[in-house]
C-alpha cells in the first residue's frame, strides 16, 4: 500500500505563548532536515509553505487577563481550514509555532473525519492539559485554551469559531502531563478525558498505557491525531522551548512512544508545536524533533546512524 503524501504547512504562531521566537518555529524544523528526512523514508512530499492568519476582527473579552485574543482566533481560523483541506489530500503535518494553533488544526481535522464517519482521536504529549477556558486563564495565553475550546467546553462562543464537530473527551489521551492548574484540574475531573502524567508512565511504563490507547483507536477505525508538545520531554536533552517542566520524557520513552505508533499504522496528522528556537541550542532541539518525527514514519532504531564527534585539542 502506498503511503499518503506528507503535506508540510507552517504555522508561525507565537502570539498564544507570551514570549517572542515560536514564528521561528517553522523555518527551524525546514533547516534541521525534516522535509529531508520523510523524503529519504520514501515519502512524497509537499510543503505548501508557511499558513497566514485571516484578518483581525475587533474582539474583546471581560478576562482583562487574556492577550493576542483577535490574533489567536484569526490563526485558528486559517488553521481550521488549512487542515480540513490538507487532510483531505495527505498526511497534514504541522510545524508550529506555539500549542494555540492546535484550537485550529484539531477542529479541522475533526471536521474531516466526522464528514467520512471515522471517530476522531487525539493523542496529546505534553507537559500541560491545555484545557482552560476564556474565563480560568489567568495567565491569559491562549495556548492554554486549545484542548478546552476543541472538546466544546463552554465560554469560546461569540469569540472562536462555532465548532462542526467538537472532539469527544473520552477519544483523548494525555500522556507526560505534570503541570496542571487549579481550574484545569476541576474541569478535568468530571471530562472524561484519559491522563497519563508521569508517575503513570514511571509506574506502569509507556507501552502498556499507550497499547490500551491505541486498541481503542483500531476498534472504532480511528482517524488518529498526534499533538506534540517540546515540553513533553525533558528540557535537559529539549531546551529550546519556553515552557520547560523538570521530569519529562527521556530519549528512549519519546523514541519508543513514536516506533509504537509507527507500527500501529494509525496516525493521520501531526502537530509539532511550542519550538522556540531563541531559546535552542545550535539547533539541539529541532534535531532531536525531527529524529522523533522520523522514528513516527518508519525510521528504526537499527537504521539510525551513528554520530561521530570529533576532539580537537585546545591549543596554547
Amino acid at each position: 500500500m502506498t503511503p499518503k503524501p506528507c503535506i508540510v504547512l507552517g504555522a508561525p504562531v507565537q502570539e498564544g505563548a507570551g514570549r517572542l521566537g515560536c514564528d521561528m518555529g517553522p523555518s527551524a524544523y525546514r533547516t534541521a532536515g525534516l522535509i529531508t528526512e520523510l523524503h529519504n523514508l520514501g515519502y512524497v512530499v509537499e510543503d505548501r509553505g508557511n499558513i497566514v492568519p485571516r484578518p483581525l476582527r475587533d474582539l474583546q473579552h471581560p478576562n482583562v487577563a487574556i492577550k493576542s485574543l483577535p490574533e489567536t482566533v484569526a490563526w485558528t481560523e486559517a488553521l481550521a481550514e488549512a487542515a480540513y483541506l490538507a487532510s483531505g489530500d495527505g498526511m497534514p503535518i504541522f510545524i508550529g509555532g506555539d500549542h494555540s494553533l492546535s484550537a485550529g488544526s484539531m477542529t479541522g481535522l475533526a471536521r474531516r473525519a466526522t464528514e467520512e464517519g471515522r471517530e476522531f482521536f487525539v493523542l496529546w504529549l505534553d507537559s500541560h492539559p491545555d484545557f482552560h477556558t476564556l474565563g480560568t486563564t489567568t495567565s491569559g495565553n491562549l495556548h492554554g485554551v486549545p484542548m478546552a475550546y476543541a472538546t466544546g467546553l463552554d465560554g469560546f462562543e461569540g469569540y472562536f469559531p462555532a465548532l462542526a464537530a467538537p472532539i469527544k473527551p473520552q477519544n483523548v489521551c494525555m500522556m507526560g502531563i505534570r503541570s496542571v492548574d487549579p481550574a484545569e484540574r476541576a474541569a478535568l475531573k468530571t471530562a472524561g478525558v484519559t491522563i497519563h502524567d508521569m508517575r503513570a508512565i514511571d509506574e506502569n511504563g509507556i507501552a502498556p498505557l499507550l497499547d490500551s490507547f491505541l486498541a481503542r483507536v483500531a476498534a472504532a477505525d480511528g482517524a488518529l491525531h498526534v499533538s506534540f508538545d517540546v515540553d513533553f520531554l525533558d528540557p535537559g536533552i529539549a531546551p529550546g522551548v519556553g515552557t520547560t517542566v523538570p521530569g519529562g520524557a527521556t530519549f528512549r520513552e519519546a523514541h519508543l512512544i513514536m516506533e509504537i505508533l509507527h507500527d500501529s499504522g494509525l496516525v493521520g496528522s501531526i502537530d509539532l508545536v511550542e519550538l522556540n528556537p531563541f531559546l535552542d541550542e545550535r539547533g539541539r532541539t529541532a534535531l532531536l524533533m525531527v529524529d522523533l518525527v522520523a522514528s513516527l514514519m518508519g525510521r528504526r532504531v537499527l537504521d539510525r546512524p551513528t554520530q561521530s564527534y570529533r576532539y580537537t585539542p585546545k591549543v596554547g
